[in-house]
């Protein structure tokens, strides 16, 4: 079964005052689901708008990086007013723990991105976390949300680390699907592969601009914001899990088992990963072009100011088995890295991230 896109997507300038009329009918009495202090007051004018709506939401706020144990207390409160929708406004693990939440719940989500940081506003999916933000394991969910509400106005608000750290998230979109999927004979898959490529053109142009000049009125702005929030979701979409994930969100979910100094984004350590898988492919899988990709990546990425080395997220590889670490949870079983089109084992990562960390690519 695809699960494709949203049943309605609102987006633009004016976006949650244009969906109004659409959450009104859906839901009378939701839960509405965030989580920072910074976005409080963005939080307040939803509920304010849902109440003059006629729309009676309660409010809550995720405790932890979209845990068992938070889905839990939250699913009770839910149940227990009665919540006939779930609301989830702000980034990615707040729209996971939205879209678990209502699954579990079998009541419909609306999700309301308050940074373009990912695209979990758009898609049937959600990772599920330990309390110290360490990847479990990802859901498939039963349905993409009913309702996603991508307003500019709000995205504007967020810090520019967010749109930097969704670009390198929507990057691994084409430097993933292009070598797990590049044989797949199927139509939608070529054509999700295709989307991902014309998305990491689209990224290059335009970044830079919208970074300089972050507002409604930049084209470039816009359309890096959409191409993190809607574009990429619509290439998992499309293309099935293959076109999601490999080796670079395979290292993400291994480096979010370490502790860094100072957390990273998603998107930031996803990055990293894309610049390593890169350099798996090189070295195991003789790609001729992969140090030419490497050099223009951290090119690109140093100019938007994203960490390229596991050392610039804070982490010693060589400091309390790290390394090793890292390389074990990458190769586990059910890991993404085995989508690659060659075996990788964990002497492999050892190997691979030793080298590209001794080359020093970020200087």
């Amino acid at each position: 079964m695809y699960l494709v896109s949203p049943k309605r997507v609102f987006k633009g300038n004016k976006a949650w005052s244009k969906a109004l009329p659409e959450i009104s009918k859906l839901t009378k009495s939701p839960l509405l689901l965030g989580r920072s202090n910074s976005t409080a007051y963005l939080r307040k004018i939803i509920l304010q708008d849902l109440n003059l709506n006629n729309v009676k939401a309660i409010t809550e706020t995720l405790q932890f990086d979209c845990c068992e144990d938070d889905l839990d207390r939250l699913c009770n409160i839910s149940s227990s007013n009665h919540c006939d929708a779930i609301i989830a406004a702000g980034g990615g693990k707040v729209l996971d723990a939205g879209k678990i939440l209502a699954h579990h719940l079998s009541i419909p989500c609306i999700t309301v991105p308050l940074s373009a940081s990912t695209c979990a506003g758009w898609t049937a999916l959600g990772n599920i976390y330990t309390k110290q933000g360490q990847f479990i394991k990802d859901i498939t969910l039963e349905s993409c949300p009913e309702i996603l509400v991508l307003d500019y106005s709000f995205i504007q608000t967020a810090p520019k680390i967010t749109l930097t750290s969704g670009i390198a998230d929507s990057l691994a979109k084409w430097y993933e699907s292009s070598i797990t999927s590049s044989s797949n004979r199927d139509g939608l898959v070529q054509q999700a592969i295709q989307i991902s490529r014309v998305l990491r053109d689209q990224l290059f142009i335009d970044s830079q601009e919208a970074l300089a000049e972050p507002s409604e009125d930049n084209i470039a702005w816009r359309n890096v914001v959409e191409g993190n929030s809607l574009t990429a979701g619509l290439i998992g979409g499309i293309g099935g899990e293959k076109c999601r994930t490999a080796a670079a969100h395979a290292i993400h979910n291994a480096i979010t088992q370490l502790k860094p100094k100072n957390k990273p984004l998603h998107g930031e350590i996803v990055g990293v990963g894309i610049l390593i898988q890169l350099k798996l492919e090189q070295i195991k899988n003789d790609n001729k072009l992969a140090n030419q990709s490497i050099k223009q990546l951290v090119q690109f990425m140093k100019k938007l100011n994203l960490p390229t080395t596991i050392g610039q997220l804070g982490i010693d590889i060589f400091d309390n088995n790290n390394l090793q670490k890292i390389a074990d949870f990458t190769c586990r079983k059910e890991s993404e890295i085995h989508f690659l089109p060659f075996p990788v084992k964990p002497d492999d990562i050892v190997n691979t991230i030793s080298i590209f960390e001794s080359q020093k690519i970020s200087i």
